[in-house]
């Protein structure tokens, strides 16, 4: 489970170092691919693969699915951690979530979220301004 909100420096060559406490649920590989938010969504792979089989499974004949595949799978990277639990995120997806020289890695229970500093605290903005609204609507699903 992936839980907490840290912040880590990117190397000149792009590579971002994983929370401790997050490597050993990586230990047998992870996934990086675009986040809906324009951040990047890092999965291990038993919640990798479930989630890439519902995706696979959308109907072709719909352009909604056909554009969510497409960013979903379109720029997906398998990854392992090296040997200082750091991951080489690709210039593609750096450019896409923005991500420079510092982000801010974000626990969401079975997936990992890598935010710009920048576009973290808006949405954190976002949710002080809005959590109880949010909540609200929400209050059904839980």
């Amino acid at each position: 489970m992936f839980l907490g909100r840290y912040a880590h420096s990117l190397d000149a060559k792009g590579r971002l170092a994983i929370p401790a406490r997050f490597r050993e649920a990586l230990a047998e590989g992870l996934v990086l691919t675009r986040g809906i938010d324009r951040c990047l969504s890092l999965y291990p792979m038993a919640a990798w693969l479930p989630l890439a089989e519902r995706v696979s499974a959308l109907p072709i004949t719909d352009p909604d699915a056909r554009n969510f595949r497409r960013m979903v799978f379109a720029e997906a990277v398998n990854l392992e951690l090296d040997a200082q639990g750091r991951i080489l995120v690709p210039p593609e997806l750096r450019r896409y979530a923005a991500l420079e020289r510092e982000a801010v890695v974000v626990g969401v229970h079975t997936a990992i979220e890598v935010w710009s500093p920048e576009r973290w605290d808006a949405v954190d903005s976002l949710m002080d301004h809005d959590g109880v609204a949010i909540a609200q609507r929400l209050a059904t699903l839980i």
